[in-house]
């Protein structure tokens, strides 16, 4: 018999060509796809209610015999059929209605034995079952699959009633469970007390009871998770054969890098550094992830790795998803490098070009943007192609294939969810193996990160430069736009600068939205004209982006109307206020990330949410802002709002596909799982013994993409 992985759900009885159409818009090809296409929720159905105890708005199974049917056509609808039946028990009896289904009128008869579940409602003076699922007792088996036990609820396929997709899911097990191996060895599910694979499916779909249900739950969640956890501990295990390069860490460059800064750094600043010393100092290539809060200093911190690369005579790539970003980080890196020698002044080459002499040793800063006009850029990638610039900052432009270094010796990428997995390996790929710091403001608790960036160490920045003061956040109903708008004037007047954020450029007469280039001009004819506005947004050249944001942060502008384009990295210490148009249509990471524009100063700042929510998803979101100002928390409020899978998007594509397993809850579970992955890897690192095959066969049809991580060498 053919296997469930390779047999078309179009063959299994009940499906067909046509009907499978349906299934394969939810993803479901094969029958074992089906088989893993769990339930969403249960129904407890295990529990008959007498008819005299029901009472509206519950949702009950009862037990009864049909005293009456019969069936009409709706005169309020035309086309709209009805079909009702009278069942009583030794206590009572009720109407049954279902809603254009006319083939029940034959389907049972009077004097039928009936179990039925649905909800019950009030019409007029009496009680009724609003399109309840049942089982005739005697002609439907025995073996009843909804009534009487924990009933699954499924995501359906579009034509499919629950009732015929539970019966569809038990001829699949019943004909293809037999076919299933387990890629789980026995050692392994003996060490962690797992049921079979054929019992937790079984037990999935139909289970006899919650301790069947919670089993098969647990089981089939380490699975997903062991296989999530496999490559991420291949990937770590490949890395680890290659060589890397051994910097020299302790340098005077870097001491007098530290000492030249014009501020303490943080606790979280100085452990992280150690730890990219330890990692840079090794003869391996560093894998290190630095997260930490909006504001928390990461990029110095990135600095200090740079400057450890340059003293050796390196180079240093630094990449930033966005012109704006790079040539922040630019202007900021800069400065901190010129303290490293005072006596010295810089040399200015260029716009975007300075450099600093120290001990006979130059360091050249440059900043490679698209938006550079073509001589300029060439001149710049000969002068990276033969090492006079060791200090590269840029965006996408550094991934070109004209973009050559001599000796590139440390990569960093910020905000690197920003950049498409494939585009993230190609700048490493220009040196004799780099040492690469990944930095992110998306904050995950640190148990969770180190499992799910399983193969990167992790640096972790908590606490916010001496100072600083939480952002005090407002939310506001639309119609009290007015008070947030004096607010903000109220900022204005006091010498400070202020955003104004909205979620689209253009009006949106769809989703009843303004846009910020038609809110600009009315803003600056009317309620800001005391004062000098600019705007923002996506669609201008990224040249002007800049000018504009070198203008606010030169204080020419009091008020900048944007978009989401000033989502990450806009630090203007001066902007104390921000307006958050809409705030109901960002997510809860991006309007974290937002408010973080502001707050970077001494003084209080604020962040105003206007939003006209009514969904319990965005209401749960706007709550947590006003409560909660730590990153760390706003992302566990993020996770419990979203679920994994959306959270993590396409950095973990795998952790997106999770189907049953979450993170969240079941923290010690994927820790479990992580290690078992550590220890099988130290054991069968390619996964060739007899007994890791059939894993090693489920791995690659799950991710194909590792299979070069399988190949010796």
């Amino acid at each position: 018999m053919t296997k469930p992985r390779y047999a078309p759900i179009q063959y299994l009885k009940g499906v067909g060509p046509k009907r499978s159409l349906a299934f394969e818009k939810l993803g479901i090809f094969t029958v074992e796809d089906l088989l893993y296409h769990f339930p969403r929720r249960y129904e407890d159905r295990t529990n008959l209610s007498p008819i005299n105890k029901l009472e509206a708005g519950q949702a009950r199974a009862v037990k009864g015999e049909v005293l009456a049917k019969g069936g009409h056509r709706s005169w309020r609808r035309k086309g709209f059929s009805i079909t009702e039946a009278v069942v009583g028990d030794a206590s009572g009896k009720i109407t049954c209605v279902w809603f254009n289904q006319p083939y029940l009128q034959n389907y049972f008869q009077v004097g039928d034995s009936l179990v039925l579940f649905g909800k019950v409602e009030r019409y007029g003076k009496n009680l009724q079952l609003s399109s309840p699922e049942f089982e005739i007792i005697g002609k439907d088996g025995d073996d009843a699959l909804d009534i009487g036990r924990l009933a699954s609820v499924y995501s359906l396929p579009e034509g499919l009633t629950q009732r015929n997709f539970r019966r569809l899911v038990n001829s699949a097990l019943n004909e293809y469970l037999p076919q299933i191996s387990d890629c789980l060895e026995f050692g392994l599910r003996s060490r962690n007390k797992l049921v079979n694979l054929a019992q937790a499916l079984r037990s999935i779909h139909f289970p006899q009871g919650p301790e069947a249900q919670d089993q098969a739950y647990i089981r089939l969640s380490f699975e997903e998770f062991f296989l999530f956890q496999l490559p991420l501990a291949l990937r770590k295990l490949k890395k680890k054969e290659k060589a890397g390069i051994a910097h020299k860490v302790e340098s005077p460059l870097l001491e007098d890098f530290i000492s030249g800064l014009p501020f303490e750094l943080t606790a979280g600043q100085k452990k992280a550094i150690e730890e990219i010393k330890a990692d840079m100092a090794c003869p391996r290539s560093m894998q290190r992830l630095l997260q930490g809060d909006v504001g928390s200093g990461k990029t110095v911190v990135a600095a200090a790795a740079a400057v450890i690369a340059v003293s050796g005579g390196y180079q240093a790539a630094f990449m930033a998803p966005t012109e704006i970003l790079a040539g922040q980080h630019f202007e900021k890196i800069k400065n901190q490098i010129s303290k490293i020698n005072p006596s010295v002044p810089l040399r200015v080459d260029g716009e975007h070009s300075r450099t600093v002499k120290y001990q006979n040793r130059e360091i050249k800063i440059e900043l490679l943007t698209g938006s550079i006009d073509k001589k300029s850029k060439m001149v710049k990638l000969r002068q990276i192609k033969n090492g006079e610039i060791n200090l590269i900052i840029g965006t996408h432009a550094l991934l070109e294939e004209k973009a050559e270094f001599k000796n590139l010796g440390l990569v960093v990428i910020d905000e690197q969810h920003k950049f498409g997995v494939g585009q993230r390996a190609l700048l490493p790929q220009k040196g004799p193996n780099p040492d690469i710091l990944i930095m992110t403001a998306t904050p995950i608790p640190r148990t969770l990160a180190i499992t799910l960036y399983g193969d990167l160490d992790i640096s972790v920045i908590r606490e916010l430069p001496p100072g600083r003061m939480p952002v005090e956040t407002k939310c506001l109903e639309e119609k009290e736009r007015r008070q947030a708008y004096e607010i903000v004037k109220g900022q204005l007047r006091q010498g400070r600068q202020a955003y104004i954020i909205y979620p689209v450029i253009e009006e949106s007469y769809a989703l009843d939205i303004a846009g910020a280039k038609k809110m600009y001009d009315a803003l600056k004819k009317d309620e800001f004209r005391e004062f000098k506005l600019g705007l923002v947004h996506g669609k201008l050249a990224q040249a002007e982006q800049a000018r504009l944001m070198r203008k606010f942060n030169d204080r020419e502008l009091d008020v900048l109307i944007s978009t989401t384009v000033l989502e990450v990295g806009i630090d203007v210490a001066n902007a104390a206020c921000m307006v958050i148009e809409h705030a109901e249509r960002f997510g809860l990471a991006q309007l974290h990330q937002l408010r973080g524009r502001v707050g970077r100063g001494h003084e209080q700042s604020y962040c105003i949410l206007l939003s006209g929510a009514r969904t319990p998803g965005a209401q749960a979101r706007l709550a947590a802002m006003v409560k909660y100002s730590d990153g760390f928390r706003i992302a566990e409020e993020d996770l419990k709002i979203r679920g994994p899978g959306e959270f993590f998007g396409e950095r973990q594509h795998g952790l997106s596909e999770l189907k049953i397993a979450n993170p969240l809850t079941q923290m010690q579970l994927l820790k479990r799982a992580r290690e078992e992955a550590i220890r099988l890897l130290n054991v069968d690192p390619r996964l060739e013994e007899r007994p890791h095959r059939l894993l090693k066969e489920k791995l690659l049809q799950r991710f194909p993409e590792y299979e070069e991580l399988m190949v010796v060498g």
